[in-house]
């Protein structure tokens, strides 16, 4: 599963049509480049290889009266908001993905209805406690790492790391229930994106 295009995909949507430059300025605006693969090379890759799949639709912009060469716009097809969707719902439920995964399908979990985000991460949790189980059988935290050697260092921090991300997303579940933030069909919906000329914060320099 790939990062980048969900994070190019999610970016799109948010402007509505987008070219390059503002792309990765949003990517870097919200630390992406940070903990993800979300570099200029592989945004520019993505828009493009994404633009040949259909995914993307690409306009050609004339220059600017102030001069420089043409941009190119993109903007999702309907076959890239089908991707979008089926990425962003498979990134809130999969367990063994990289950090970088979770962290796009937070950042855009609000484009999904409430109830549907919590059905995902409830059955997040399901595959986080099978995959806890499944390394129980040959590790037994009580038992503490030592009894396997040195290895068991390693079990001991897929445990823990199962168990932080299950309490992590147990209180994420109490949280949308409770009524936080804005999901799809409930008004206006929250775009994390700067204006254009905007200047960016946290762009690497």
């Amino acid at each position: 599963m790939s990062a980048i295009r969900l994070l190019v995909l999610g970016a799109i949507r948010q402007h509505g049509r987008a070219h390059g430059y503002q792309v990765r300025n949003d990517l870097e605006y919200w630390g992406a480049h940070e903990w993800s693969n979300a570099k200029p090379g592989s945004i520019y890759h993505a828009l493009k290889q994404m633009a040949k799949e259909g995914v993307l639709h690409a306009h050609e912009i004339a220059p600017s009266t102030a001069g420089g060469p043409p941009r190119t716009e993109y903007e999702l097809t309907d076959a890239g908001f089908e991707e979008y969707l089926k990425l962003l719902r498979a990134a809130l439920t999969s367990y063994d993905q990289k950090m970088d995964m979770l962290s796009a399908a937070i950042g855009f979990m609000v484009d999904l209805p409430r109830t549907e985000v919590v059905a995902l991460l409830r059955d997040r949790l399901e595959r986080l406690a099978a995959w806890r189980a499944r390394v129980t059988e040959h590790y037994i935290p009580e038992d503490g790492p030592e009894s396997l050697g040195h290895i068991g260092e390693i079990m001991n921090m897929w445990v823990h790391s199962a168990d932080g991300e299950a309490e992590w997303t147990t209180g994420l579940i109490a949280r949308i229930e409770a009524g936080a933030y804005r999901f799809a069909g409930e008004g206006k919906r929250f775009v994390a994106v700067l204006a254009e000329g905007e200047e960016n914060p946290y762009a690497e320099r």
